[in-house]
């Protein structure tokens, strides 16, 4: 899987994309994010309140019940608006 950090979640985890490899039982973005903050400080404190974190599984939206998989590309960003 490659991970693709943007913004303030790239400062705070200190990289801008990773390959890993999905642990098995892993299968929504919800428990991939849970999976993500046990990884280290730096990654429970910039994921730590999931109202701030967005994510995109192959360039779609997607949400904490939505599937992912090994092969998969998988964004994650703050909210973003417009003016």
């Amino acid at each position: 899987m490659r991970l693709l950090y943007f913004a303030t979640l790239r400062e705070r985890i200190g990289l801008a994309e990773e390959a890993v490899m999905l642990p098995a039982g892993i299968t929504t973005v919800a428990e991939l994010l849970t999976w993500l903050r046990g990884r280290g400080e730096n990654y429970a404190a910039a994921l730590s309140d999931p109202a701030m974190v967005r994510v995109a599984v192959n360039q779609d939206y997607a949400r904490g019940p939505d599937p992912v998989a090994q092969g998969d590309e998988v964004a994650l960003f703050p909210p973003v608006t417009g003016g």
